[in-house]
């Protein structure tokens, strides 16, 4: 009897289920007090009500439907809440899958938990390279659970925001005839920010025919992610002549540089990642100061990354009244997830990870289909995100429009995404270096 007893604890542990009925519990994981994690469970529960009205996911003859299980990770604040959390997500609320996480040095250790217990978690809003390089490559059978679904890894981050940065150095080039624009770079105090912040300071000054931008670096400064006032960075960013500032933020020192960016009137043109600026409330949230700044980002007023984007979007401002940030990639995880269990006939953990790496999925990101570390495939015909600006109080779509990807090889493709506009230099900037 024991041993029988023991054989069907371990076949239940196999398949990942709780044992719940016919109930596929979900965990959705993030700083739930901030916007970050808000949105995480905003596209969650939109997708999860979809899928149940549409008859659930069906394995086997039977029909599950998705319940969701709500995990505040903490994770904006060090400590071992997150840890915790998802650990209580896993033993106590029994979840089956894991979807969300934000910040990549909670995430590190929230996925070793994840990994320990054999959960599937596909992340939604951590960049590092290192959630997956090194991990699932090196040591696929501990690791072979994780999968991003967005963003994409910090190493393509740095090529759209070093896109757009481009862009911004063009346009000053063009518009004020500076040819060699000074360059400074705030970034927060976080990992995934470090690779990018050292590429940018690198190309800064490199000439435009080896690949940077053909300026010159002129600082940088790393303030807290969770700081009240980056007035002095920005005073310091001033007194070293710069045009253009490169921002790398994720936490809600984005809204603080946005209002104290525009209430101190900096004459540079902020550009970079800028997660807060991704949000439909920036404007309010910077007091109206934060007009005119540009961020990689994902969706855009009017614009339809893919058949599914604006649908989306439209059904999102309906429910919560906001354009969703990026981490309302959960709406995208659980499909991709519901999707992956239908293709493999299975709950069984190893049949869904196997669905999941041969995923080929039109989400409202752009076509996700996984590399071998498991992270979504960026460039054309896949995902590439979008570089966006606040123009006229809405986020308006810049990038790309006339992309070249590949002009040496592939001088005759040329990319526009539909509803896109020029770059825009605040005014306020135009006219101080306006003849300068």
């Amino acid at each position: 009897m024991k041993s029988l007893i023991c054989c069907l604890v371990s076949s239940v542990f196999a398949l990942g289920l709780s044992v719940s009925g016919q109930v596929i519990r979900i965990g959705v994981v993030g700083p739930m007090t901030f916007i970050q994690g808000i949105h995480h469970w905003r596209g969650a529960t939109l997708a999860a009500d979809e899928i149940n009205a549409a008859g659930g996911i069906t394995v086997g003859g039977t029909t599950y439907t998705i319940e969701l299980v709500r995990v505040d990770s903490n994770e904006m604040q060090p400590g071992p809440d997150a840890v915790s959390a998802v650990e209580r997500a896993i033993t106590a609320s029994k979840v089956d899958f894991l979807v969300g996480g934000f910040r990549t040095e909670a995430m590190l250790a929230m996925t070793e938990v994840a990994a320990d217990y054999k959960k599937i978690f596909l992340i939604a809003g951590a960049a590092d390279d290192g959630l997956l390089k090194g991990r699932v490559d090196k040591n696929y059978n501990r690791y072979k659970y994780l999968f991003r679904i967005t963003p994409v890894r910090s190493t393509y981050l740095a090529q759209v925001s070093f896109i757009l940065l481009r862009d911004v150095v063009e346009t000053f080039r063009r518009e004020l005839g500076i040819s060699q624009p000074k360059i400074a770079i705030v970034a927060e105090q976080a990992a995934w920010a470090n690779m990018i912040v050292t590429l940018v300071a690198l190309q800064a000054g490199t000439p435009v025919d080896k690949g940077g931008f053909g300026g010159q670096h002129v600082g940088t400064w790393r303030p807290s992610a969770l700081a009240t006032s980056v007035a002095a960075e920005l005073t310091a960013v001033e007194r070293a002549g710069a045009h253009i500032v490169f921002t790398v933020f994720s936490g809600p020192v984005g809204v603080v540089f946005g209002r104290d960016w525009g209430r101190l009137q900096v004459p540079v043109a902020a550009v970079g990642i800028n997660v807060e600026a991704q949000a439909q409330g920036w404007l309010d949230a910077t007091g109206g100061f934060g007009a005119y700044t540009a961020t990689a980002g994902i969706y855009a007023t009017g614009v339809a990354v893919t058949e599914a984007t604006l649908p989306f979007i439209e059904k999102f401002q309906a429910e919560f009244g906001e354009l969703p940030l990026f981490t309302a990639g959960t709406y995208d995880a659980l499909y991709i997830l519901a999707d992956a269990i239908r293709r493999a006939g299975s709950l069984q953990t190893d049949a869904v990870i196997s669905a999941l790496e041969t995923t080929d999925y039109v989400s409202t990101l752009g076509r996700i289909v996984f590399d071998e570390l498991h992270d979504p495939i960026w460039g054309p015909d896949y995902i590439t995100g979008l570089g966006v600006q606040w123009q006229d109080g809405a986020p308006k779509a810049f990038w790309p429009r006339e992309w070249q990807p590949d002009p040496a090889k592939l001088p005759d493709l040329v990319i526009s995404t539909p509803g896109t506009v020029p770059y825009v230099i605040p005014p306020w900037v135009k006219d101080h270096w306006q003849g300068k």
